[in-house]
């Protein structure tokens, strides 16, 4: 069942997200460097260099290129044609989101620079850049509070409250930054020292930080509870863990608050993500929750509601979420046999 509404976080201005190398988004440019592809406002088809120096870093000899870490060091501490390009690359990401029904922009600069003073400077500078052409809210995330801090100073606004991500029984003094700021929150589940093991350590957590919230004054509408997903392919039972735990929280605190977590992630090291993403955001809204942390491009919100849920795809890919899979293999013969679509 679809509910009223169901809030999109889009993820895709994050300096952890990857392109691979080989993918058809990169190009070998005439200067011998490789170029990222993406349109500009005018919709002409561009290239966001990649730095040579880029070359010698770890994730690019494994394959990966970390695309937007490279557009927002070009943007912020680039020169001329390349820091032109690092804001126009940034500005098609957010655009391109906007136009396929995120609610939220996440922002997350932690892997732009190992010293937190460079990523507060990072944050500074990529917020006003994304708020330029985006007509929804920002939402501030990082493992840092300070880095946070920093994004909530520079939010305008204009566009509505922004959502801080995150607050957890590990940091609690993000929810401070809450009150300061009047913001929206994501809480995590996580635990004080790590993740939850099941979904009974998921229900404490949320649970705890809930009465912390409600402490400081935090009204119930203003908070989302990420209940954590983990990939399916670790262990069969983390489709479960996360499913079950959405339940009792929706059981617990009903409609006043908001529930969604990083759907996309049940999918890590498994074939045909799209349909495994699809068939499990449909899971999480049966079972409570509304909203999701999730690439709009990639997974269209309305597409997963009306999915067709008596195809053979949809009960190889429902199996393995829900744990009559338990190695993903018949899943995986599936997909070799080419049974998938």
């Amino acid at each position: 069942m679809r509910p009223p509404r169901f809030t999109v976080v889009g993820e895709n201005i994050h300096t952890t997200r990857a392109l691979s190398k080989t993918g058809k988004r990169i190009k070998l440019l005439e200067d011998g460097t490789e170029g990222i592809r993406y349109q500009n406002a005018e919709g002409k088809t561009r290239y966001l260099r990649v730095p040579p120096a880029y070359r010698k870093k770890h994730d690019y000899q494994e394959g990966r290129i970390k695309h937007l870490q490279i557009a927002v060091q070009q943007g912020l501490w680039g020169e001329g044609e390349d820091s032109r390009r690092g804001v126009e690359y940034i500005h098609y990401e957010a655009r391109r989101q906007v136009e396929t029904g995120a609610h939220f922009l996440d922002l997350n600069v932690d892997e732009v620079s190992l010293k937190p003073e460079q990523q507060q400077e990072a944050m500074r500078w990529l917020v006003p850049v994304v708020q330029a052409v985006s007509p929804v809210p920002l939402s501030i995330d990082s493992s840092n509070a300070e880095t946070i801090q920093a994004g909530l100073e520079a939010c305008d606004r204009g566009a509505g409250r922004p959502l801080l991500n995150s607050a957890a029984l590990e940091r609690p003094e993000a929810l401070d930054l809450v009150r300061h700021f009047d913001c929206q929150v994501i809480i995590t589940a996580a635990g004080q020292s790590g993740m939850p093991e099941d979904e009974a350590e998921r229900v404490a957590n949320v649970r705890e930080l809930m009465d912390l919230a409600d402490a400081r004054g935090i009204p119930k509408p203003d908070i989302y509870v990420d209940a954590l997903v983990f990939p399916i392919a670790v262990d069969a039972r983390y489709g479960h863990h996360y499913l079950d735990a959405v339940r009792q929280i929706r059981e617990r605190y009903g409609d006043e608050i908001h529930i969604l977590g990083g759907l996309s992630n049940v999918s890590f090291g498994i074939p045909q993500r799209k349909l495994v993403n699809e068939v499990f955001i449909a899971l999480a809204v049966e079972a409570g929750a509304d909203g999701a942390i999730m690439d709009p491009v990639q997974n269209r919100i309305e597409e997963v509601f009306n999915l067709d849920t008596t195809t053979e795809a949809y009960r190889y890919a429902c199996d393995m979420l829900t744990g009559q899979d338990p190695f993903c293999e018949r899943f995986i013969e599936a997909w070799r046999e080419g049974k998938l679509g």
